[in-house]
């Protein structure tokens, strides 16, 4: 008896990974395989779907208007998840400092992150608006009223200006991060590099930044997650609009739901997964041996 309970013991920290294993199968893997099976129907939600096997994923590749979204989706990823990392840091690494008032401007910064994208969304949009809306006050208040266009209704600022507010919204949580790697790192090993004569940015380069890559992988994939799953903050500014200009493929899924085309948005739905399995799979992969250990 004593030999069996010594070796449930010794193999229990094994059980303990079972109740993870099953809420990943029950909420992951099953979801994923119910939405393959889907994928391969012309499923309505409605009527009995019939089989069209990859029927769906060709005429994706086909249709101008989903390209179109996965350039949008693309390039909102490429100046969102950059942006937010490059100010991310510098926030940390001023705030880090002993600076009078820091907590209130840590705060102030992380509070938009706090608040639903899509009331979020809203807010800009009214501050935005043509003619009536708090921007353009200010600029007519100050004489500048010719520079009041509008951002939203041009293809060529819509997404800019999506960007900007996207930034300014979750660069809180990006900074939070790389606060939290800062804070890790021991003060001695800088008073040891400015003894070697290491100036500012030689301790920069070759102490902090190296041992900041935990900190930097967290926020390059959640960044480039949240980026190309974007969706709050289009409805509420552009809802896609002007045209398909600032549509992104998420609310292009939607719409194809709603248009009861569930097969062919599942299909999309799984197509925007390996979009976004894609760059943070090839991301890890080539920062896996970058990182130093304390």
């Amino acid at each position: 008896m004593r030999i069996m309970f010594r070796k449930i013991n010794g193999n229990l920290h094994h059980f303990m990974a079972v109740p993870a294993i099953l809420l990943f199968g029950l909420f992951f893997l099953y979801p994923l395989m119910q939405g393959i099976g889907i994928s391969l129907t012309d499923s309505n939600g409605m009527t009995e779907p019939n089989f069209v096997g990859l029927q769906n994923f060709f005429d994706f590749f086909r249709d101008d208007r989903a390209r179109n979204d996965v350039m949008i989706t693309v390039w909102f990823a490429l100046g969102s998840a950059p942006l937010l990392n490059l100010f991310g840091l510098l926030y940390a690494l001023f705030l880090d400092r002993k600076l009078a008032g820091r907590g209130i401007v840590r705060a102030a910064v992380y509070l938009p992150a706090v608040i639903s994208p899509l009331i979020m969304g809203y807010i800009w949009y009214f501050i935005l608006q043509p003619e009536r809306g708090y921007l353009a006050h200010v600029l007519q208040g100050i004489g500048l009223g010719s520079l009041d266009v509008n951002w939203l209704g041009e293809s060529s600022s819509a997404l800019i200006v999506l960007i900007v507010v996207n930034v300014w919204q979750y660069v809180g949580m990006t900074m939070i991060v790389y606060l939290a790697g800062l804070q890790g790192i021991p003060a001695d090993m800088y008073e040891a590099a400015r003894m070697d004569g290491a100036g500012r940015w030689a301790a920069f380069r070759y102490l902090t930044l190296p041992l900041l890559y935990p900190s930097i992988k967290i926020n390059v994939v959640t960044n480039i997650i949240g980026s190309l799953s974007v969706f709050e903050i289009i409805v509420a500014l552009t809802d896609g609009g002007p045209g398909y200009a600032t549509e992104s493929l998420s609310i292009y899924i939607l719409r194809m739901l709603y248009g009861s085309f569930t097969g062919y948005s599942t299909a999309v739905a799984l197509i925007l997964f390996v979009i976004i399995l894609i760059p943070v799979a090839l991301f890890l992969r080539f920062t896996r041996k970058s990182e130093y250990e304390l």
